[in-house]
Formats: structure tokens, C-alpha cells, sequence
């Protein structure tokens, strides 16, 4: 098993203050952590993390990132899967490193077209967080996105080598098709090599994608930082209209540190059943869990071949996007694959003929569906089927594909399945301007105690057809510096 420098044990640290608490290691508390330590206001930091220490070379070995299952730390009694990785890094280690900026209009749902929230900033407020996550990450682009998504930086890096369909789409849709943002390296960098488009992601075996293993030990290994693993945070202590001390089990005890400042970075459920076995349960806490809706269709083509581009994913189309539409049914965005999701076609000289295509839509979330806590304390996650909103949005879109791929050779068009999940959990801790509705403000700082920060994809008041961990990194960044400049 892999160690930091940084490494301390429970029983070390028993009792100890800390300037910063944080909870949690995944892309909200690294980010957060790696903008909060250019300022002195920091402190000594602790870094309390459940799962283990695990390098790259530890995961490859047998094959996974950690070694607790997640559906072993909650129970659920919702129709879907959710899908996050517990230990050091959280998500990092097991993202596919898809990196598109939310849409523009995703900040404004409920002004444009009277669905959802709004959210209470815009794009052009994260735009410029959303450069520097960018150059953290070395995240590989297309630049002509900047005319869905405005840019004022071009990407680090050059955008991956696109498919043949993507090519001949990008040529007939210059203002909607792109080549797919990742943080998968096109060229190497001083602690990745370049993606080889092997298709192996969630574990890359040649540790091209960007996780905290290779991209932010310099931050978890900072003179200032002291890292435990093994540590589940049990509940925060309030008290005076702050957040004191934090309960945490480690090896089967229950240890307790103090802090000045507390910065919850576990995940959409998990995070909620901290606040609600601490009795921090003002506003919509745990209420509005969600994530996106995915279908799989597949293309069949007449005489293009696919399959010849550099990475697993090469290319997104907006042409489902936006619009009117969006009053009544979701977003839509389309994931160009560069795998063979459903097999070789079986006709001599005709097997890379087949296009498999992802339709990702919206959905709006809803307070019903939630993370409560069983009785004996465990998180429990609550709720339904996707709403009308995403199920109409992913019909809208499969019928606009024939249009969409009009500049492509289509002999049919085949609706594969639903996607049993996205693995993006959201919503749970709402952001917003009225305590009533919301449990953290515009820079993620708890309403009602003012020492407390929630990082992640937790804090989404809606759900975009986009990857969230790029938005999550960015707003982190905003969060730490709106605090601690």
C-alpha cells in the first residue's frame, strides 16, 4: 500500500487543533486545497480521507481503485446505481477524464426558460476558474469550442486526433460539432504520458488521465498538510453558531479533531449524511440528489469507416443543446465514441462501419429524491425513475440525429439502451441566495455556519447534460480564493 510524506496516524492527531479541517480528497477538496494553500490564512491543514492511500501502480495490480465498494457504505432503496470511488483522490482515480465547461445557459435554467434554478453566479463569473482548472489539468482541446463555450485562454493542450466521422462532422457543423476536451494528455507532460487510446479509462494503464496520484501531490504533500486515511468522518460539533471539532472512526475508535475552518469535500451522499447526523440540517440538506440520463444508440454507416481516432471519446455535438425546448424537456448533449461499444459489423470489409453514439440529457431535480439516514445512522438515498424532463430530452434528441449527422452516409439508426447510470451524483447541498432553499451561498460557504465550506458536485443546484468534475475544480478554485484571499 502506497504512503505521503504527509501520512499521520488517527491515534497521533487524537484531540489536536488544525486551522483547516478538509473532508475528503477527490477534485473539490483537492482544488479547493491547491488555491487555499497559496494563502497564508490556510494554516495547518488536515486532510481527514476514508479510503486508502493507493498509488497507480497499486490500483493496477489487482485491477481496482480501492477496496471499499461503495454500495457497501449506504443503502439504497432509489431504481439506479450510484457510482463513486472511496480513497485517496476520490474520483480522480476512477473518471474517464471528459472535460467540457458547462453550457452558458445551464447558470441561467430557470430565467431562460422558467425550468429548475437559477444558479446564483454565471458562466462569465467561473470563466476565468475554469482557465486555471484547465492548465492544472492539461487539459487537451479544440478551440473553436469557444463559440458555444466563450474562452478567454486556449486550451493547454492540442485536442486529440478526431475520429473520420468527427472530422466530417466538424467540417459541416463548425459551430456545433467539436473535438472532445479531456484531460486525457495528448502530449505528454512532466508526470503523464500520452493517452494510447487503449479504451481502458476509469484505469489507465499508462497513467495518462489526470488524477490527484499524478496531478496534485504536490498539494497533499505540502509542508502545511497532514493527510489520514482510514479516517470516516462520523459528525461535525457546532456550537455558538460554528463548526467546532469533527468525529471521525479510524481502526474501529472514534477520534475527534478541532479546526477554525471546515471544508466538506465528500461526496453528494455522504457529504448530506455528515451534516444530518451532526444535527446541521437547516435548509434543503440531503433533499435534490440527481444526475444525468444516458441512452445508447448506434449509427450505421455506408462506406466511412470509424475508429481511427486518438482517445476513447472524440467528439461532442451542441446541436441538441439548447433552446426553447428546454422549458419542457432537457438539454441534450451527444458523445461521439471511438470504441466499439456493440461489436464489429459482420459484413466482409464493412466491420468499422458502425458509429456508437451516447445522447447525455438534463434532468431537474427534485427534493424527493434524497439521502436520509437509515436508523442506524447510514446514509440512505431515496427515490424515483428520471423525470419526464430528461425521458422527453432523450427522445427529442434521437429524433433530431438524422439532421445532426446529415453531412455522414447513415443507412440506420439504432436506439441501443439506457444507460444504468452516468456516475455523477449532484444536488444534494444546494446552492443559493435563500437559507430557505439552499444550504451554501454563491462561494459555497454555509448559511448558517460561516466556517463551514462545501466543495464537489453536491453544491449543484441543477443538472447539466455536461461532465460536472471540471466545474467542480473551478468552482473550488473560486470558493478558496472568495475566502481566503
Amino acid at each position: 500500500m502506497a504512503s505521503l510524506r504527509s501520512q499521520v496516524r488517527a491515534a497521533d492527531i487524537a484531540g489536536r487543533h488544525f486551522d483547516t479541517v478538509v473532508i475528503g480528497s477527490g477534485f473539490g477538496s483537492g482544488f479547493f486545497l491547491h488555491e487555499a494553500l497559496r494563502h497564508a490564512r490556510t494554516g495547518r491543514v488536515l486532510v481527514l480521507e476514508w479510503g486508502d492511500i493507493r498509488s497507480h501502480a497499486d490500483q493496477w495490480a489487482d485491477g481496482r481503485q480501492t477496496h471499499i465498494a461503495p454500495e457497501s457504505t449506504y443503502a439504497n432503496e432509489s431504481p439506479r446505481p450510484w457510482n463513486f470511488t472511496i480513497g485517496f483522490g476520490g474520483g480522480t482515480n476512477c473518471w474517464f477524464a471528459q472535460t467540457p465547461r458547462f453550457h452558458p445557459t445551464d447558470f441561467r435554467l430557470r430565467s431562460l426558460y422558467g425550468a429548475g434554478r437559477d444558479w446564483p453566479f454565471d458562466y462569465a463569473a467561473l470563466e476565468p476558474f475554469y482557465c486555471e482548472a484547465e492548465d492544472i489539468m492539461a487539459i487537451s482541446g479544440d478551440d473553436a469550442m469557444g463559440r458555444v463555450l466563450p474562452r478567454s485562454k486556449p486550451f493547454p493542450q492540442p485536442p486529440h486526433i478526431p475520429s473520420t466521422p468527427d472530422a466530417r462532422l466538424k467540417r459541416a457543423r463548425p459551430e456545433q460539432h467539436f473535438v472532445m476536451p479531456t484531460a486525457r494528455a495528448r502530449q505528454a507532460t512532466e508526470t503523464r504520458g500520452p493517452c494510447c487510446a487503449n479504451l481502458r479509462c476509469s484505469l489507465c494503464p499508462v497513467d495518462a488521465k489526470f488524477t490527484a496520484n499524478n496531478g496534485l501531490m504536490d498539494v497533499f504533500q505540502h509542508p502545511s498538510v497532514s493527510v489520514c486515511p482510514g479516517a470516516e468522518v462520523l459528525s461535525l460539533e457546532a456550537q455558538g453558531g460554528a463548526v467546532r471539532s469533527v468525529v471521525f472512526r479510524s481502526g474501529g475508535k472514534e477520534y475527534s479533531v478541532s479546526g477554525d475552518l471546515f471544508v466538506l469535500g465528500a461526496n453528494a451522499i455522504h457529504s448530506p449524511a455528515i451534516l444530518l447526523r451532526s444535527g446541521i440540517d437547516r435548509g434543503p440538506v440531503g433533499r435534490g440528489l440527481h444526475e444525468a440520463y444516458g441512452i445508447e444508440v448506434e449509427v450505421f454507416l455506408d462506406g466511412v469507416d470509424n475508429f481511427d481516432g486518438s482517445t476513447i471519446t472524440t467528439g461532442l455535438d451542441y446541436g441538441a443543446y439548447d433552446g426553447a425546448f428546454r422549458s419542457t424537456s432537457g438539454a441534450a448533449l451527444l458523445y461521439f465514441e471511438n470504441r466499439w461499444k456493440f461489436g464489429f459489423r459482420p459484413e466482409p470489409g464493412r466491420w468499422r462501419q458502425t458509429l456508437p453514439i451516447v445522447i447525455v440529457v438534463e434532468d431537474l431535480p427534485r427534493d424527493s429524491d434524497a439521502v436520509v439516514l437509515a436508523p442506524d445512522g447510514r446514509a440512505r438515498v431515496v427515490g424515483k425513475e428520471p423525470g419526464r424532463y430528461a425521458l422527453d430530452g432523450a427522445d427529442r434528441a434521437f429524433d433530431q440525429l438524422p439532421e445532426i449527422l446529415s453531412a455522414l452516409p447513415v443507412e440506420r439508426i439504432e436506439r441501443r439502451l439506457v444507460r444504468p447510470t452516468e456516475s455523477h451524483l449532484q444536488g444534494s447541498l444546494r446552492m443559493g441566495t435563500d437559507p430557505a432553499d439552499a444550504v451554501v451561498d454563491a462561494g459555497q460557504v454555509h448559511h448558517a455556519f460561516r466556517n463551514l465550506v462545501v466543495v464537489g458536485s453536491s453544491v449543484f443546484p441543477t443538472c447539466s447534460a455536461s461532465n460536472p468534475s471540471l466545474t467542480v475544480g473551478a468552482m473550488s478554485i473560486r470558493a478558496a480564493r472568495s475566502l481566503l484571499a
